[in-house]
């Protein structure tokens, strides 16, 4: 018999913790790649509490609970979980080590999966332990399998070449610059944990997770080029064994741990952020030397050469005409009021699938409206669902994974608009408008900026909030993140948002060939909520009587009209009407033909009437 209820689960796992002698037990949302979105089977903070967030954690004694989660979940958790189960904890003003050491008591011994947490978190969480006498112990086995009893199967999804013309460069070539690294380091080999390190040092995609082309594999490359692949033997077919060519050795996935006791002297190299405290344990315990150090394929990955950039700005502009026939049907159909939030996100996966280079989207499209759009990450399901009130904002957060026959790229595009009624009388009000008009100002000014090498996207994320500071608002989540090749719409190290020390990215220094995203927010809770975002690519710049040295801005990679109902252009500078002038005069260049082509009329009539001067 299935236990239905969370309660029933919570108290299953306290069941199984007293049988092997545990006191309480960590749950983060986690795979053993440390994988920002994983797959169903790792779903384990998801079964035990009801929370659908892709951050968090949870933390379980005999007698409470609590689940901790950061800014951008606030309201989502009080949603989903149930307070009586779980206390509601907020980070980073709090985190599992701390709740515990408050609550679980001098004896106590805590559990935690080794494969799903990283050497740092375990010294960290072990130290605050040890000062009120509990003890950190790894399990042999997660608890929470133990009593799931319909938790789903691994993928078996096989994995897939990415070719040399999609990538741009082959995987020998990656792989002997990786050797060449070691060699410089005095490293005998590194261990790739990350699922898209791996995908972009062999060349290889897979259907692992939803949304992210990955294969659940690990690998390990060492200082004369070889490398061992670990990963299930179904999944390889005999085309991919050809691609992989003799330097790499094709291992099941179940004996990497044992193959990490077979180093004994060497110097291995495993990064802090992606290699969980397993592998480290495993290396160390066969005599192995674990230096901690970034994955060097984490750099590399993320500026972009010309292959992968050519793919971007195709996929950009196939992904522009979809999202452009969306707005036009949204704009005609919703005023109705009988369109919901599930059909409005069908109906965009509808206009992106005429593209037959589209293999997936990107992430779970958030479509949103009216209170919901104030949720930066909500997520429509059937019980959420609502229908786009007539009269309101409607914002929409989605993307696409477009592999064609020469080109690859992964789109992330958010457009807010207001919906109209059906007499045309609706109107946005001035505070709206305002508020829009500030994010757009932001956006404007990210877009603009000319900044010399060595800048930080720390340092570039005030230009994107001062006109909303102006009216005492902000927004609680960072301004632009990095976006893979055909791989994780989420991509390091390179962020744009509020400083926070060494940590999250910001202090990354931006590179030509990065990509990130460019979107500020604004979000007024169970009212409306407020986001503009475009993908951009860092660029060298040449600029006339410019001091010594290496000055970039950004080229746009987005087109899709943002929507000028809402604008407030007495908000404007002239400088930014221009450039609102401009990007329209692009958009509708870029798109006019591909729109043409699908024989949709009234998109065509949209994009002529969104891409005027202001």
């Amino acid at each position: 018999m299935l236990m239905q209820t969370h309660e029933a689960r919570l108290s299953a796992l306290r069941e199984e913790l007293k049988r092997r002698g545990l006191d309480g037990f960590v749950v983060p949302i986690a795979d053993a790649h440390m994988s920002e979105y994983v797959g169903e089977d790792a779903q384990r903070l998801r079964w035990l509490t009801g929370f659908g967030g892709s951050a968090g954690s949870a933390a379980v004694l005999q007698n409470k609970a609590a689940i901790f989660v950061d800014g951008r979940y606030t309201v989502q958790v009080r949603d989903q979980v149930e307070e009586r189960l779980f206390e509601y904890r907020g980070v980073p003003k709090d985190n599992p080590a701390n709740w515990l050491a408050e609550n679980a008591g001098e004896g106590a011994q805590i559990g935690y999966d080794a494969w799903l947490a990283t050497p740092g978190w375990v010294r960290s969480t072990k130290a605050a332990l040890e000062k009120v006498g509990a003890k950190l112990v790894p399990v042999d086995g997660n608890p929470i399998d133990a009593v799931w009893q319909d938790q789903p199967a691994q993928s078996d999804a096989e994995a897939r070449v990415h070719t040399d013309t999609h990538a741009g460069r082959n995987a020998q070539e990656k792989r002997q610059a990786i050797a060449d690294w070691l060699g410089e380091e005095k490293l005998d080999g590194v261990v790739l944990s990350a699922l898209d390190s791996v995908g972009w040092a062999f060349n290889i995609r897979g259907g692992d997770i939803a949304h992210t082309p990955v294969t659940m594999a690990f690998a390990l490359v060492q200082q004369d080029g070889t490398a061992q692949l670990f990963i299930e033997e179904n999944k390889v077919g005999p085309e991919l064994k050809q691609h992989l060519g003799n330097a790499v050795t094709i291992r099941p996935r179940s004996e990497f741990e044992s193959a990490l006791g077979s180093f004994e002297g060497k110097r291995i190299a495993l990064d802090p952020e992606y290699g969980v405290a397993a592998i480290a344990q495993a290396l160390e315990a066969g005599g192995a030397k674990v230096i901690e150090t970034r994955d060097p394929t984490i750099l590399p990955r993320a500026i972009k050469n010309e292959a992968e950039v050519d793919g971007h700005r195709d996929a950009q502009a196939r992904d522009g005409a979809a999202v452009s026939r969306f707005l036009a049907w949204i704009e005609a159909e919703a005023p109705s009021g009988k369109i919901d939030e599930l059909t409005a996100a069908a109906k965009l996966l509808e206009f992106r699938s005429v593209d037959g280079g589209l293999k997936d989207t990107s992430f779970d499209t958030i479509s949103a409206a009216a209170g919901h759009a104030a949720l930066p990450h909500y997520k429509v399901d059937e019980d959420s669902n609502i229908a786009i009130p007539p009269g309101s904002i409607f914002l929409c957060d989605s993307g696409g994974q477009y592999i064609g026959d020469e080109r690859a790229g992964t789109t992330d595009i958010t457009r807010t608009v207001w919906v109209g009624s059906a007499d045309g009388k609706a109107e946005p009000s001035a505070e709206m408008k305002d508020r829009f008009t500030r994010v757009l100002k932001g956006h404007i000014s990210i877009a603009r900026a000319v900044f010399p090498e060595g800048t930080t996207g720390g340092q570039l994320d005030t230009l994107a909030r001062m006109h909303l500071w102006e009216a005492g608002c902000d927004y609680a989540h960072g301004t632009g993140h990095g976006v893979g090749s055909a791989l994780g719409v989420h991509e390091g190290p390179q962020r744009i948002a509020k400083t926070t020390g060494s940590q999250g990215g910001t202090m990354e220094p931006l590179a030509a060939g990065m990509i990130c995203s460019n979107e500020p927010g604004y979000y007024k809770a169970g009212e409306y909520g407020i986001r503009i975002e475009n993908l951009v690519l860092i660029e060298e710049r040449t600029i006339e009587n410019a001091d010594e040295g290496t000055w970039f801005g950004f080229e746009n990679l987005t087109w899709v009209p943002i929507d000028r109902t809402l604008i407030d252009v007495d908000l404007l500078t002239p400088e930014e009407r221009d450039w609102v002038d401009h990007y329209h005069a692009c958009c509708r260049e870029i798109l006019k033909q591909r729109v043409a082509e699908t024989g949709d009329e009234r998109a065509a009539d949209w994009l002529e009437r969104h891409t005027q001067p202001l």
